[in-house]
């Protein structure tokens, strides 16, 4: 023997039926404050410290390149004399 019954309710018709607490309240609070919290961090990003801290080897770079590029311009400059 199979039967099947079809339920035509909302969640929170059926959270009611269950016993269930409603948790909307808490949902929107938390929601807000998530929202604000990112608003927050959103306006502090600066594009400029966003690259140097997501990218600390450009500086490495920026370093190792002044660091050589003199050294590579010595032998072509003494063989020009």
């Amino acid at each position: 023997m199979k039967f099947s019954i079809d339920i035509d309710c909302t969640p929170q018709e059926a959270r009611a039926f269950l016993g269930l607490p409603d948790v909307e309240p808490v949902q929107k609070a938390l929601y807000a404050e998530i929202e604000a919290r990112m608003r927050t961090a959103l306006d502090r990003m600066d594009p400029e410290r966003l690259l140097e801290t997501w990218m600390p080897a450009v500086k490495g770079w920026e370093d190792l390149m002044k660091a050589f590029v003199p050294k590579a311009a010595e032998p072509a400059a003494k063989t020009r004399k």
